[in-house]
């Protein structure tokens, strides 16, 4: 009984990829053979079998030199790519192994300014670590719910309950002030303040939802009896009230620069103003260790500075 074809994934090993670089650099079998230490007629074999596999021709037959085909030169430029992602896994798992986690995932409040955020991965893959960065974009108690269910390794702009939490360590991260605004052309941009409840429960107000995935959530400066548009983000709603689809209470620093602008209103109102305390907190088992990419994240947030910017804030 005939053995059978050599499918792709018997031939497309490490070795045979780097067989046919040698080849294609050298142009010439006989050349190869001697830099790999073979016969001819063994690279000769291999790349038949290569052949057979992906039912093509590699090299031009009618040709002295060893001359690559079309689909040839394709193969050579894909085992390129193939012996390069062969090494960044292993370099990639021998780091790992010196401590830092694979992957490292954050939940990040709807609150949070993304600027700062985004300064701070840039400067984590500027290290050129191993850990891939996941970023998740929570509201209220979704933030919480991510890190608890373990979705999350760090969430940071998470409002906490009362009393410890069993395998969860937290750190302040500051107070987030929110401001109530309309568009110019709203009418609550003219009324007379402060606003009080009656008049702003007749108009439509816009609310981001809460993120949370078991339980009903909770709601931040909405009342009773009031028209909600719902909608997913913190920018779209930014955007919704920019629209004046409704108003609303945002986080201070992204409502200036459009009240600056002339493009939002702020409205003093009846109720206290809506101000809240954010925390930053991670996943802290007592049997695992403390991986090295998360040790990085936590030590750029403990200064008062990154604490600040992350909540629109200047310093001091």
């Amino acid at each position: 009984m005939s053995s059978a074809t050599p499918t792709p994934r018997d031939v497309l090993t490490p070795e045979a990829l780097a067989m046919l670089q040698v080849i294609a650099k050298t142009s010439s079998f006989a050349a190869a053979a001697r830099s790999l230490g073979q016969v001819p007629s063994a690279l000769t074999y291999r790349i038949r079998q290569m052949e057979d596999a992906l039912d093509v021709l590699l090299f031009d037959r009618s040709s002295r030199q060893a001359r690559l085909t079309v689909a040839g030169a394709e193969l050579l430029r894909e085992g390129a790519r193939l012996l390069g992602d062969i090494d960044a896994v292993a370099n990639r798992v021998k780091r790992v192994a010196t401590g830092w986690e694979p992957q490292l995932t954050i939940a990040v409040d709807g609150a949070i300014s993304r600027t700062p955020m985004m300064e701070l991965c840039e400067a984590f893959f500027a290290l050129n670590p191993p850990t891939r960065i996941k970023l998740r974009e929570e509201t209220l108690s979704g933030t919480l719910e991510a890190l608890t269910s373990g979705q999350a390794d760090l969430a940071i702009g998470v409002v906490l309950e009362p009393g410890p939490m069993v395998g969860i360590r937290s750190q302040p991260l500051g107070r987030i002030k929110f401001i109530y605004v309309v568009a110019p052309h709203h009418p609550l941009a003219n009324a007379p303040e402060p606003l009080d409840d009656t008049l702003i429960r007749q108009h439509r107000g816009v609310a981001v939802a809460d993120s949370v995935q078991r339980g009903n959530g909770v709601t931040i400066g909405l009342l009773g009896g009031q028209d909600v548009f719902t909608v997913a983000t913190m920018s779209a709603k930014l955007e919704a009230q920019l629209r004046g689809l409704g108003g609303g209470s945002v986080p201070d620093y992204l409502a200036q620069p459009y009240i600056d602008a002339g493009r939002l209103v702020a409205k003093r109102v009846n109720r206290s103003a809506i101000e809240g305390s954010a925390s930053y907190a991670w996943l802290d088992h007592p049997s695992t260790t403390q991986g090295k990419a998360l040790q990085w994240w936590l030590q750029q947030l403990g200064s008062v500075k990154t604490r600040a910017a992350l909540l629109g804030q200047r310093e001091g």
